[in-house]
């Protein structure tokens, strides 16, 4: 099952560390307590939109920037889990038109490695 709040924590730390910053500095910038910032990174907690607004501020990124990177995670997570379930048969899908269509067959079901053109994408079914 795909968890979307581990998508999203994902999503959050790696935009915190391409900043160089710290869950403290975050946190404090967000004024949202480090321990609860932590724990929505970490996919243990869902962040309600208030409080996605306020870490999307600390960390100066647009919320819809912040969704689209979401949604391209979990249509590559749909991706690896459908390749999973069919391994014979090759599994495309359209993904943002930086990226093109992707392809995936026959792959493990725990984790595909996607090369987009300014970074990996890591994708791990859970």
């Amino acid at each position: 099952m795909i968890l979307l709040r581990r998508l999203l924590g994902d999503v959050l730390r790696r935009q915190r560390q391409r900043q160089g910053r710290t869950l403290r500095e975050v946190s404090s910038s967000a004024r949202v307590s480090l321990g609860y910032l932590s724990e929505v990174e970490r996919g243990q907690k869902e962040a309600s939109s208030e409080l996605l607004s306020a870490i999307c501020d600390a960390l100066d990124v647009r919320m819809s920037e912040l969704m689209r990177e979401v949604s391209d995670e979990l249509a590559l997570a749909e991706l690896a889990q459908s390749a999973a379930a069919t391994p014979s048969e090759p599994v495309t899908t359209q993904v943002r038109p930086m990226l093109g269509s992707v392809s995936v067959t026959g792959v493990p079901p725990e984790r595909v490695t996607i090369k987009a053109p300014a970074e990996a994408v890591d994708v791990v079914a859970a």
